[in-house]
Parts: C-alpha cells; structure tokens; sequence
C-alpha cells in the first residue's frame, strides 16, 4: 500500500508538469518535502486523482508516441512503399499506397485479408505494400520466408492469398503442400528461403514496424496515417480517401 501511495504521488506530482511543480513551491511552499507531504494528503482524502492523473500521463505517452512514429515515418517514407524487397498487389502504379505487416498466423490479419482484396477490387487505383512481419513463432517466420522465395518464381499474389484461404494454422507442412498446389517449385523453394536477403527483408520489416509503433498484426500505414490493428472496409476506404485528398 506504501509503495501504491508513493507512487501515485509521484504521477500526480508529475503530471502537474515542471512549470506547475515549480509555480506551486514559489507560491507558498517553504520546502519541497512540504509541498510532497500536502499532495500525500491530497490524495488519501481525493484517491480518484490517481486516475485522472495517470489517464493524463498515458495520454502524453500517446500523444508523443505519435508524433515519433509520424517522425519515424516520413523519415523512412521511401523504405515503407518504395522499398524494392517487399511485395506489391493492387495497381503496381496506383495514386495511393497501404502498406500492411502481417503474419499468416494472425487471426486478426485472416480477418482483415477479404477486407484488403475487397478494397484492391473497387479502387482500381490502390497500391498495396505487403511487409512480411512474422511475430507469431517459428512457422510464421517459416511462411514469411517461403511467401518471399515465392515472389521469386512470380506467384507471390496466388501463394498470399492461400496461405490465408488455408483457414488453419499456417506450418511448415501446409506451406509446402500449398506450394506444391499452386505449382511452384518446392525444392528451389526451399533453397530459396535460406538465402540471407530473405531474412534481411524480415529483419528490415521487423525494425521499421518498432520506428513506426506497430508491435501486433495487422498494422496498416496510409498516406501518412499509420493504423494499428484490424479494421473494416468502411473505414478502409476513408483512409485510402483521405490520403489520397491531402496530397
């Protein structure tokens, strides 16, 4: 309970700010010690402050983790929808750009891959930058990695699409019957998958995702609006809409 208590005081008497801590001891306050000793009891008789206080610290949180992913980004523009190692979809020369990190594993991405071709289909217009973010385990990094070597033999679109149709877990042994499936040459494949330009695609991925604060999947960035988790096409389409008008 001690420990509760000073810690609240200390977010109380943080997010007054610096400015505020120091206006309060000018007023009146003879010692800093003083000063702490009346938000103590401040907040025994007035414990919903704690709340409030805390909401205003993870407010700030946000707000600047924001504004450093927003940073991140148009720092990092060209490596987020230029970057020749990632795969596109949609009209390869479209006005407007989704970049989506994903893993086949995700249900949330399953979820929202209908959503994502639904979109490509009514806007003739939309580019699409697929960032293999395989954060699930060991078969999905093993998915990412064959889906890239599939990009090599030009069936990347058709083996993505499988992967997600599957509508189960994503292994090692359904990745290579699907390949096997779609016709693609799984022993090449294989050999494929362990070159080192693949894993650096995924650590390239996996490292503009931290810039850009996006630690689950699906993440999207539009424009220059990133969108954490998943969404419906509603709400798609007023991304796409929006960045494509404040161009």
């Amino acid at each position: 309970m001690a420990r509760a208590l000073m810690l609240a005081c200390a977010t109380a008497w943080l997010a007054l700010g610096p400015g505020l801590q120091s206006q309060a001891i000018a007023a009146g306050e003879t010692s800093q010690d003083q000063f702490d000793q009346r938000i103590h009891d401040y907040i025994l008789a007035h414990p919903e402050v704690i709340m409030e206080a805390l909401q205003s610290l993870d407010a700030r949180q946000r707000e600047a983790e924001a504004k450093a992913a927003k940073a991140a980004l148009a720092a990092r523009a060209d490596e987020a929808f230029r970057d020749p190692d990632s795969p596109v979809g949609g009209n390869a020369s479209g006005d407007v750009t989704i970049v989506e990190f994903f893993d086949y594993n995700c249900p949330y991405c399953r979820q929202v891959a209908p959503i994502m071709a639904q979109a490509a289909a009514d806007d003739p217009q939309l580019r699409i930058v697929y960032k293999e973010f395989p954060i699930l385990g060991p078969d999905s990094v093993f998915a990412a990695k064959a889906a890239l070597a599939a990009q090599r033999q030009g069936k990347y679109a058709e083996f993505h699409k499988a992967l997600y149709d599957a509508r189960t877990r994503v292994t090692e042994a359904v990745v290579l019957r699907i390949a096997a499936e779609l016709g693609l040459d799984v022993p090449r494949l294989k050999t494929d998958m362990q070159l080192p330009d693949i894993q650096a695609a995924i650590d390239k991925n996996a490292q503009l995702a931290q810039a850009l604060k996006i630690s689950g999947t699906p993440g999207f960035v539009v424009g220059d609006q990133i969108f954490p988790g998943a969404t419906d096409l509603a709400t798609m389409k007023k991304l796409i809409d929006h960045a494509r008008t404040s161009k």
